[in-house]
């Protein structure tokens, strides 16, 4: 039953006009060098500790001042939209 076997055969295509350096077939995002969670290696707990970790740098602290704000003015819309009565926080004297 030995000569019914049959292996897979590789396709060894090459570009005709790619001049570049390495694959073309490479599929890789455009910021991928700089994050570091991307590694799958860890539980969950490792990997959360990294998104965190990821997140704290410097140059995106804006970045998270500006995304706090817009969900906060979200958060307000969405209670004026369904008629959320704001006194309930303030208390009467």
């Amino acid at each position: 039953m030995g000569f019914f076997k049959q292996t897979n055969k590789r396709y060894n295509y090459k570009p005709r006009f790619y001049k570049g350096e390495g694959s073309p077939f490479e599929m890789k995002g455009k910021f991928d060098a700089d994050r570091s969670t991307l590694e799958a290696v860890g539980g969950i707990k490792k990997r959360f500790n990294r998104v965190i970790d990821d997140s704290n740098k410097a140059p995106d602290r804006d970045v998270n001042k500006r995304v706090y704000i817009i969900i906060a003015i979200l958060v307000l819309i969405f209670l004026f939209i369904i008629d959320f009565d704001l006194t309930v926080f303030f208390s009467k004297k």
